[in-house]
């Protein structure tokens, strides 16, 4: 029988709330179907729809399932630092003082309190490397480029299946217009670096036409991915800022950062702007 369900919504890296990327949270995701959550994460047509449920493992506080419009996801950045935010605020108490741990079909993933803030350890990747010359060349057409404007290339997979491009500077990326009906099944970014002192380090952009999602506002999953990267081999500092959602009106702010032992955490705000119920 149906009954009602809490439900959250929550913007997520927004640098005012409405301005990020929202998520809906089902926090009691139990006796559910699997038919049952992709249909409610088709109809609320966000970039992703999650739902909580008691954990499979004892070391975790909970276990979430993450759906976009046409599919499920093992791991995303977003939707785990708003539904740590929802868990929360719906009187969720970490086994842990300063930190909570979610399980999800990635495995378990760290989340880290800091008084207003939540950050999320980035996941391991389980893809790395250039792109193959094939795949290189099919994201370049679709992006309206040349090869040499192309600075690297690399997948940057956590889950999803990122690949990501970087260009000279955060005007280029700006400037993309893809046409996504190139690359349909595509998870590809483009980023590039703004000027020495600016308030951020690079402006990312990231296109999901592959799950429904032509381009998403905020992604915590491919920000994850490419810090661990970028730290990596020195091509960014061990703290810096990214802008994203510019070009779909939005403004986000992620804050990557890497301690010594090269683990990378993702931060930005959790503003909950909506509660409600919702009959499933």
């Amino acid at each position: 029988m149906p009954r009602t369900r809490s439900l959250v919504q929550v913007d997520v890296f927004g640098t005012t709330p409405y301005s990020g990327n929202p998520v809906a949270v089902i926090l009691d995701g139990t006796d559910l179907s699997d038919e049952e959550m992709q249909r409610l994460a088709r109809w609320t047509n966000m970039s992703e729809t999650t739902f909580v449920l008691p954990p499979s493992v004892p070391e975790a506080d909970y276990r979430l399932r993450i759906f976009t419009p046409d599919g499920e996801l093992p791991f995303a950045g977003h939707p785990t630092l708003g539904s740590a935010r929802a868990w929360l605020d719906g009187g969720g108490i970490p086994r842990h003082a300063g930190h909570l741990v979610q399980e999800c079909a990635a495995g378990l993933v760290t989340v880290r309190r800091s008084e207003d803030r939540l950050s999320f350890a980035a996941p391991p990747r389980v893809r790395t490397g250039e792109l193959d010359d094939g795949q290189l060349k099919r994201i370049v057409a679709a992006f309206g480029i040349t090869p040499e404007r192309v600075v690297a290339h690399q997948w940057v997979d956590n889950g999803p299946g990122w690949a990501v491009l970087q260009l000279a500077t955060a005007e280029e990326v700006l400037a993309l217009e893809p046409d996504l009906t190139q690359i349909p099944d595509a998870m590809v970014g483009a980023i590039g670096a703004w000027p020495e002192g600016s308030e951020y380090a690079f402006e990312l952009r990231t296109f999901a036409p592959g799950i429904g999602v032509p381009e998403d506002p905020a992604c915590g999953s491919m920000n994850a991915a490419i810090g661990q990267w970028l730290t990596s081999t020195g091509a960014a500092p061990s703290a810096y800022r990214v802008s994203q959602g510019t070009r779909v009106a939005r403004a986000a702010r992620i804050e990557v950062s890497a301690d010594k032992d090269g683990t990378v955490w993702v931060s930005g705000a959790t503003d909950i702007c909506i509660r409600g119920t919702v009959v499933l």
